[in-house]
């Protein structure tokens, strides 16, 4: 090989690792490339979802405190419950033995 096919082989390789490098870079390029429309509607939707996760967070903490407030009632009913409860099987038992003693005070009957 002399001199000249060995510049034109340099040349050559030079000239394709060029063209390689440059439709490397037009490939990139194309395919990250985003328009400022396509970015403000990303904006748009990223505020939006940020909305949206605030108004949950709101309404899973509105829901526990109403859940945790149900709760309490709940309780409280319950144990009115169960004094009501309490008090009617004392005044059934007080019942029974006043018309027991109605009954033996009156054996005419």
């Amino acid at each position: 090989m002399n001199r000249n096919e060995f510049i034109i082989a340099t040349a050559i390789i030079l000239f394709v690792a060029f063209c390689m490098g440059w439709f490397a870079y037009w490939l990139i390029h194309r395919f990250t490339r985003v328009d400022v429309g396509e970015v403000a509607e990303l904006d748009r939707m990223a505020q939006e979802l940020h909305d949206a996760e605030e108004t949950r967070d709101q309404a899973i903490s509105y829901l526990q405190q109403r859940e945790a407030e149900l709760n309490s009632q709940l309780g409280q009913s319950e144990a009115e419950l169960r004094a009501t409860m309490d008090g009617l099987r004392e005044a059934r038992t007080e019942a029974e033995e006043l018309r027991a003693y109605i009954d033996r005070a009156n054996p005419s009957d």
